[in-house]
């Protein structure tokens, strides 16, 4: 299997600005307009052991956060902005 080089033609710079990952700097290609970045959360238990069964081996919690595009951008690095609105 080839995997594409970030140096390879069609990626771009990028930037995200505010929320929980300023500063944070990939590359992208395709200039997406929405990117979300995720946090793991600790789990401490799960329903199942909760109720003091055994189970729900596995259980991943992320916290989301959404960036968009800044379209008045035109060149890099592209910027995208944090959307507290979102999800």
């Amino acid at each position: 299997m080839m995997v594409e080089s970030n140096d390879a033609p069609g990626w771009e710079n990028a930037i995200l600005e505010g929320g929980p990952a300023d500063g944070l700097r990939m590359r992208v290609t395709d200039r997406p307009g929405v990117l979300q970045v995720t946090y793991p959360c600790p789990v401490d238990s799960s329903p199942d052991e909760a109720e003091g069964k055994k189970g729900a081996h596995g259980v991943q919690v992320e916290a989301l956060y959404v960036y968009r595009r800044d379209l008045r951008v035109r060149s890099e690095p592209l910027k995208y902005g944090y959307d507290r609105a979102s999800p």
